[in-house]
C-alpha cells in the first residue's frame, strides 16, 4: 500500500469512495467515503466523512501523521476505489462490438 504525500505534506489514508468497516463497532456496518476535505492552513486538519449502513455519518481525521487519523481508531479500509478496474468490462463491451462489426480489435 503506497502512501501519498499531497502538497500540505499530510499523509492520506482514506480517498473518496473507500470501503471501511470498524473493528470495535460492528453495529455500524460497513462504510463509504463520502467526503474528503484537507485545509490548506499549515498545520490543519483532514478529515474524512464516513456514511454507515446504520444511516449515520461519521468525521474522522485522516491524516496518518496524527495520532488522532481514523486507522489508529480502529477503521480497516475493505474495500478500495479502483476506478481503473471499473472501466475495464466497459473497454470489453467495446471490444465485442467491434468483432461483430468485422473490425480489428486494439
Amino acid at each position: 500500500m503506497a502512501l501519498e504525500y499531497t502538497a500540505r505534506d499530510k499523509r492520506i489514508y482514506l480517498r473518496l469512495g473507500d470501503r471501511v468497516a470498524h473493528l470495535c463497532h460492528e453495529e455500524w456496518g460497513e462504510g463509504a467515503v463520502v467526503e474528503e476535505r484537507t485545509s490548506i492552513v499549515p498545520g490543519g486538519t483532514c478529515l474524512v466523512r464516513l456514511l454507515f449502513e446504520d444511516g449515520q455519518q461519521r468525521t474522522f481525521n485522516n491524516d496518518l501523521d496524527t495520532e488522532q487519523c481514523c486507522y489508529f481508531f480502529g477503521l480497516r479500509k475493505i474495500a478500495f476505489a479502483d476506478f481503473e478496474a471499473s472501466r475495464a468490462p466497459i473497454q470489453r463491451r467495446q471490444m465485442g462490438r467491434q468483432r461483430r462489426r468485422g473490425l480489428p480489435a486494439d
